[in-house]
């Protein structure tokens, strides 16, 4: 299973650095991709635990974890995890939340004032909880020297405009005001649609269906690339077949399209393929097979 060290890698010129905020079994696997029988979870334990899988209890096991990249001689941080202090009454793991993360982020090497680039790739709540900080019971930018890279997308869904996402949830509203709404008060937020690229290595690129503004980040240096694809896969047994969805995908035609769609370059160009919560090294290199793809490690 995961642990809470954390590791350092590099991808050309690029230098990457997990720093994992929680990790452990979370919801029964066939709980957390619908449509998955238990016995096609009983059926791959032998390569999917320990890492994605506590095989006792059946449940998947994941990680809530933010990717920094050094590239260009800037800080820039892929998703910011939970977060302390939040008001998550729809998900009692997240409720209330005291956790160590800066302390880890310092280990890292990384201080807040370090930071240049925040990239969110999606509105929700373990990618943008790090957003901000309470300081004498407000919430600011918890990186304040930092650009935050939201989806246009998601902002007009979960944000006033969309009625917080037509206010089915009360999570939703407290999640934009407590982890957006103060980056836009203080001018650090950026919204951006289509595409957008942060330097010569990073480029990100919309890829809807998990939320409406769901994103990937590409990393390409030297002969290197990478993909991190948020919350495009919960666990490997998605790889195996494209079209399950995690429970949280919003748009499931959308989501399993653009999964595919993704894994398909992926296997093709090489790419590491980095999703926002899985265990293990938290990294996974796709070859096809079938109609359907495989983690390269366990061909």
């Amino acid at each position: 299973m995961i642990t809470d060290r954390e590791q350092t890698f590099k991808l050309g010129d690029v230098e990457i650095v997990r720093v994992v905020e929680w990790a452990g079994p979370h919801l029964p696997g066939p709980q957390l991709v619908p449509g998955t029988p238990a016995e096609l979870w009983e059926r791959n334990a032998d390569w999917l635990a320990p890492d994605h899988l506590e095989r006792d209890s059946g449940r998947a096991v994941l990680a809530v974890q933010t990717w920094v990249l050094r590239s260009g001689g800037r800080t820039v941080l892929v998703d910011t995890g939970v977060g302390n202090g939040r008001e998550r009454p729809s998900v009692p793991l997240f409720h209330r939340r005291e956790g160590d993360f800066l302390d880890r982020l310092a280990r890292a090497g990384v201080r807040p004032e370090d930071v240049d680039v925040v990239v969110n790739t999606h509105l929700h709540a373990d990618h943008v909880g790090w957003n901000t900080t309470d300081v004498d019971g407000e919430w600011v930018p918890t990186f304040p020297n930092a650009r935050y890279l939201l989806p246009a997308a998601d902002h007009a869904h979960y944000g006033p405009e969309g009625g917080y996402a037509g206010g089915r949830r009360p999570d939703d509203r407290l999640i934009f005001e407590d982890s957006v709404a103060p980056v836009a008060r203080a001018g650090q937020l950026e919204l951006w649609e289509d595409a957008h690229r942060i330097d010569e290595h990073l480029t990100l690129e919309p890829a809807p269906g998990h939320s409406p503004g769901s994103s990937v980040l590409r990393l390409t240096s030297g002969g290197d690339r990478a993909v991190f694809v948020g919350d495009l896969l919960h666990s490997p047994v998605q790889l195996l077949d494209p079209a399950h969805n995690s429970c949280f995908c919003l748009d499931q035609a959308a989501a399993a399209a653009t999964r595919r769609r993704i894994l398909e370059r992926a296997a093709d160009l090489r790419e590491l393929v980095v999703p926002a919560h899985f265990g293990g090294s938290g990294v996974v290199e796709v070859r096809r097979e079938g109609d359907g793809f495989r983690a390269a490690a366990h061909g």
